[in-house]
């Protein structure tokens, strides 16, 4: 057996905590969103138990993938020679899609509700319960997590199994920690800059698009004879910095406006 923490694998186990961080930003733009569905004195808690109890399970589904890897990714409905739709569905494609499918919801939903007169009325008596939010910041942490893990996997293709297996599972941990502490700060940031939920709610709109984009891609989906292809990385940041830029702008502009209007007020009167 290989010595673990060789200087090539302390670099790995380096990259590792980086691919968690880099890949966990729309995860946690999702469970800084999500957790505000709870009561706001309970917010901090649901996030840390949510992601706590991810971390367990995505220690778990790194077991399952590493055993059963060929049954989540073998097709088991397909459909050919159709000028509309082919695909060829496997348990992977379904659960990104899946998990698509539920932030553009999600995201649709939020922003429906914040265009609603009563938004800013809603008490704690409306909120969804603790558990049903930490169940949903689970559930969709899995599904964030199987892009991680499976890059990770690629990543320590060249470790022996066991060192593999320690190395992806401290990195999931490390990771876990990070995301705690940093799901805490994001949220603090849109509580106290209400402005920017929007832009956060548009970007987790685009995630559930990329997720979409992500899982025809493993389902080999074609739509009249056109080829579903992934976003790659590089074009989401892309889109979140453009985003991002434009919100910059149009905030500045607007107080730009309100001030000249103030002074036009005040040289009225």
């Amino acid at each position: 057996m290989e010595t673990l923490f060789t200087l090539d694998s302390l670099f790995t186990l380096l990259m590792l905590v980086l691919l968690q961080a880099v890949l966990g930003f729309d995860n946690l733009l999702y469970i800084a969103l999500e957790s505000k569905k709870a009561p706001k004195k309970k917010q901090s808690f649901v996030r840390k138990i949510g992601v706590g109890l991810a971390i367990i399970l995505r220690i778990v589904l790194l077991f399952a993938l590493m055993s059963l890897i060929q049954y989540f990714q073998n097709p088991f409905i397909s459909l050919h020679d159709n000028s509309i739709v082919e695909f060829e569905f496997n348990v992977h494609s379904l659960i990104v899609l899946g998990g698509g499918v539920f932030i553009i919801y999600t995201a649709i939903k939020e922003i429906w509700h914040m265009m609603l007169l009563n938004e800013h009325q809603e008490t704690d008596k409306k909120k969804m319960s603790i558990n049903t939010v930490i169940v949903w910041i689970v559930i969709m942490n899995l599904v964030f997590s199987f892009d991680s893990i499976l890059s990770a996997m690629a990543l320590t293709s060249h470790m022996e199994f066991t060192n593999q297996l320690i190395l992806m599972t401290i990195a999931i941990v490390l990771g876990g920690v990070l995301m705690i502490v940093m799901a805490d700060k994001v949220s603090d940031f849109l509580q106290k800059n209400r402005m920017y939920e929007v832009l956060g709610l548009f970007i987790l709109l685009i995630v559930g698009v990329m997720l979409l984009s992500e899982g025809g891609h493993l389902a080999h989906l074609h739509l009249f004879g056109n080829a579903v292809t992934p976003m790659s990385k590089t074009t989401f940041y892309f889109i979140i910095i453009v985003l991002v830029i434009i919100d910059l702008v149009q905030g500045r502009y607007q107080k730009k406006l309100l001030l000249e209007k103030n002074k036009n007020q005040s040289g009225n009167e």
